[in-house]
């Protein structure tokens, strides 16, 4: 039995997989991770599994339905996003037309909007809800041995079509035992090896990969989407060995990749693990780079250790230096930690990424430009600045859309006419207009700084292994950097 994993077009390097979907302004493009876990566990059950990344490959709609339609594939596993669902499932309309078999989609939007999603589109054969590996195994299971007609009933986290009904299977339990999953590097060495650098992060060397060591994250912040939607608030975790393996494995079966970003979205939440990790990769004297999502409270100790271990960079969610914006966002953090816990990073020997958001409940122009100087302050090695991006299926979708504050009225909205970020929140005292162009003002102001200038230049010539990654981020950022996010015709739209 033939399938294909698809993650469909739209705008060039538009990624999909990323918390917030669209084209960025450093380059990234995410791998498509999940994707990629059950295209591995397809593999483990036999089938003949082609996995297509039309963004990362270059393939325009036209390309990727003759692909797919030369393959003459009995299912098609499609990706799925808030930003790109319209997009997406045209592409899934066009495949029905070309006589493609079962099509189901996947995805944090899907998940969420299950209902809407198969009502909306009656072409739409089935959603995978959430963590979806062990969902598409059995219903490929049942497909082969029975066909299309048979009953999906006991198929849990499976909404599908029944006799003219949409029927909406009980939810899959989140996957417990993470070590029976195979190596998402290695789906990326058989599938993805010839076109390895098109998957890159503007603040890590190049080539990169990512994987997960865990799923699931223990906080709750508003508008965080993945454990909303996906993976849950308890984080479940692979065996240190497990994970330390695949980390051999990368360096043994993809030799050119310089850098390993492990995708947790907070692995410094269980100190004694990432200890237990980096002491691991000591004792086995893997030399290896890798980086990690961090929130901003582990200890000099630890981090000083993940560095001795070959950890380089930690990408942390600042976000804001109001302290009422960060209780309403259940931060459970305060700005004062965020000082000291950059000083005991740059002791370590740990670069940072931060990430800062505006347009959270109560900011203010004030608390933004008070955010803007904490950036400043910070001078972490790259910054990130968002309008704040709310998606179905979280806290603060609800919220906002409750209150009046989504101006959406349709899902592409959430992209600009050329895939950017495009703000869709309004606040009573600040517009998505003027939440875009602090945005935009921020990059300035903070990449534009003499000081800022002559550290990049200083780190080119001490550390000539980050030139390139410097190079490709900046200038692509150089493009957007003194021209609006938003064209006039948006704004008159908005």
């Amino acid at each position: 039995m033939k399938i294909v994993m698809l993650n469909p077009p739209y705008f060039p390097m538009f990624s999909r997989a990323s918390r917030s979907p669209a084209v960025t302004k450093s380059s990234t493009l995410y791998y498509p991770f999940f994707l990629a876990y059950a295209t591995g566990v397809l593999e483990d059950e036999g089938f003949d599994v082609t996995l297509i990344d039309s963004p990362a490959q270059r393939l325009n709609r036209e390309q990727t339905i003759k692909k797919i339609s030369q393959l003459k594939p009995d299912m098609v596993v499609c990706e799925t996003s808030t930003p790109s669902i319209e997009n997406d499932m045209e592409v899934v309309e066009e495949l029905k037309k070309a006589g493609i078999g079962y099509i189901v989609v996947v995805g944090t939007h899907v998940s969420a909007l299950a209902d809407e999603v198969m009502n909306k589109y009656p072409y739409l054969d089935a959603i995978a809800r959430r963590e979806y590996e062990y969902t598409v195994k059995e219903l490929a299971l049942k497909i082969q041995l029975k066909g299309m007609q048979t009953s999906f009933a006991g198929i849990e986290g499976l909404s599908y079509r029944c006799d003219d009904k949409i029927v909406h299977n009980l939810d899959r339990p989140h996957i417990e035992n993470l070590d029976e999953l195979p190596f998402v590097s290695r789906v990326y060495r058989d599938h993805f090896r010839d076109f390895l650098s098109s998957y890159f992060y503007g603040a890590n060397l190049h080539p990169v990969v990512s994987i997960l060591s865990g799923r699931g994250c223990p906080h709750r912040c508003a508008y965080c989407v993945y454990p909303q939607t996906m993976t849950g608030h308890r984080y479940r975790l692979r065996s240190v060995k497990n994970v330390v393996d695949e980390l051999e494995f990368i360096k043994n079966e993809l030799p050119e990749v310089r850098e390993i970003f492990i995708e947790d979205d907070t692995l410094t939440v269980n100190k004694e693990r990432v200890e237990a990790i980096s002491l691991e990769i000591i004792r086995r004297k893997l030399k290896i780079r890798w980086s990690t999502n961090s929130r901003a409270d582990a200890s000099y100790e630890t981090m000083a250790l993940m560095h001795k271990a070959g950890c380089r960079l930690l990408c942390v969610g600042f976000e804001s230096s109001s302290q009422d914006v960060l209780d309403k966002l259940q931060k459970h953090i305060s700005r004062e930690k965020y000082m000291s816990f950059r000083k005991d990073a740059a002791r370590a020997g740990l670069l940072l990424h931060g990430c800062f958001m505006y347009g959270n409940d109560g900011e203010t122009y004030e608390t933004m430009c008070e955010t803007l100087e904490l950036a400043k302050s910070l001078n972490c090695d790259t910054s990130q600045f968002y309008p704040i991006m709310v998606y179905p299926g979280t806290r603060a979708y609800d919220d906002y859309k409750k209150k009046g504050y989504i101006t959406a009225e349709h899902y592409r909205d959430w992209l600009t006419s050329e895939g950017l970020h495009n703000c869709v929140v309004s606040l009573p005292n600040i517009s998505k207009e003027e939440l875009v162009e602090f945005c935009d003002i921020s990059r300035r102001k903070f990449y534009l700084r003499p000081k800022y200038i002559a550290s990049k230049l200083t780190q080119m010539v001490t550390k000539p292994k980050e030139t390139k990654r410097i190079v490709r981020a900046s200038t692509t950022m150089m493009k957007y950097m003194f021209h609006p996010s938003l064209k006039k015709q948006e704004v008159k739209q908005a």
